[in-house]
């Protein structure tokens, strides 16, 4: 049966969410969440690139560099727990901002860091703020977009993954060798520019107003909590809303686990197990994320239209195919290079099952806690994979980088499987009061 959007409000009172087509507002806001995701994963991919330089000139070992890159990772589930309790507390646009801002400065100072600590301490504050940012934007989208198009757009946002993954292989891959590492970290202070633009043209979230507006009328004991900042932590744990926020956050961790066994090392697979040239590697991973770039794309659409469950499930397969033949196999193949890179291209374009967290995570909580439990559970999920970097080295001292990233594969596959405990909410509308 065909689908309407609400039409019943009269224009002038009707939510961004009810609006009959996508507006310009609509187009500004993507556009901003958008930008900001793509450097955001930027900065935090970027020092995948930079691992090597930065290790030859200090003489880090790779157990040390995993150590940093982990404590990145682990600060992005403090940045999302934090970053989303403010950004129900003060607002989508506002946090939106701070997050932008903080990464940026985090990127920026990393490049003048001249010991392990500093670079340790840098590495956090980039981590909090790129942990932030994912929320508060896919929140801010999936309030303000129509229903029936919602997946599409939250996966639009989500292509700036690739895109940033691809700026930094440019950066850190192409470019790096001309200006050094440092350099590459100095240019991270562009993104902060646009916080005047967010500033002057976005407006705020119409449904968290209106749910600001209900709430601040009512006073109990869950209000008086909120003005101390531990009600939207302790909501998570509601009836109602525990059971989906664990599912959440399994889902989560699985599918972080398959990305971040994929991408943690695979720079590195590259160039020290397959011997490629540090251009050569670049170029390659460039490979996966145009794949990845269509496979968010597509992924909105495919979830659209046929749910968000069947999407997840065939973007496993692919990717979990894809990572088998590129590790386990890559020998039998290896005569073959336009066929590695097909399934190369494979890898990325699974990774585009990312593109369905914004979506389903929105439909699933409600407003009052949506941006904190969105945030809370896609990067605790993610700042649990501090121990992904390190595992990998300790599985490569007898199985090479190949072997460890072949267990993404496994959670790949776990991800497509595990959707299935959620239950289908294709096309479901937002309301203030849910």
């Amino acid at each position: 049966m065909k689908r309407s959007l609400n039409v019943s409000a009269p224009a002038a009172t009707r939510l961004l969410n009810e609006s009959e087509e996508i507006t310009p507002i609509h187009r500004r806001i993507l556009v901003m969440c958008w930008a900001g995701w793509i450097f955001d994963f930027y900065d935090l991919i970027l020092f995948t690139f930079l691992l090597i330089p930065i290790s030859q000139e200090y003489h880090f070992s790779n157990i040390q560099m995993s150590y940093v890159l982990g404590a990145t990772l682990a600060a992005t589930a403090v940045g999302g727990v934090i970053f989303g309790i403010l950004a129900d507390r003060f607002g989508r646009k506002s946090v939106l901002q701070w997050t932008i801002l903080t990464y940026s400065l985090g990127a920026f100072l990393s490049g003048i860091s001249g010991t392990l600590w500093l670079l340790l301490i840098f590495r956090i504050l980039t981590g909090l703020g790129v942990g932030g940012e994912w929320g508060t934007g896919q929140t801010y989208i999936g309030e303000t977009f129509p229903a029936k198009v919602r997946g599409r757009y939250c996966a639009m946002m989500q292509t700036g993954a690739p895109l940033g993954i691809a700026l930094a292989s440019v950066v850190g891959g192409l470019i790096m060798p001309l200006i050094g590492w440092r350099a590459c970290f100095f240019i991270s202070v562009i993104p902060a520019l646009m916080i005047l633009y967010i500033r002057r043209k976005l407006p705020e979230s119409d449904l968290w107003l209106k749910r600001k507006e209900a709430g601040s009328s009512v006073s109990t004991d869950l209000e008086t909590q909120a003005k101390k900042g531990f009600h939207q932590i302790l909501e998570l744990f509601a009836p109602g809303i525990r059971k989906f926020f664990i599912l959440g956050l399994i889902l989560a961790i699985f599918d972080m686990s398959a990305y971040w066994l994929t991408y943690s090392w695979m720079p590195g697979y590259l160039h020290l197990q397959r011997n490629f040239s540090l251009t050569k590697s670049a170029l390659w991973i460039l490979v996966t994320q145009s794949g990845g770039f269509l496979g968010y794309l597509c992924f909105g659409f495919l979830a659209d239209r046929l749910g968000r469950r069947p999407a997840y499930s065939i973007y496993s397969v692919v990717m979990a195919v894809g990572l088998l033949m590129v590790t386990v196999f890559w020998n039998q193949i290896a005569s073959y290079p336009p066929v590695i890179l097909g399934f190369m291209f494979m890898v990325g374009f699974g990774t585009g099952m990312f593109g369905g967290f914004g979506s389903l995570f929105s439909e699933i909580f409600p407003t009052s806690v949506r941006n904190t439990a969105m945030g809370s559970a896609f990067n605790l999920a993610r700042g649990i994979q501090f121990l992904t970097p390190v595992i990998i080295s300790i599985i490569a001292r007898d199985y090479g980088l190949g072997g460890g990233i072949a267990l993404a594969a496994l959670f790949a596959l776990l991800t497509g499987a595990w959707v299935w405990t959620f239950p289908e909410t294709r096309g479901k509308k937002l309301y203030s009061g849910d």
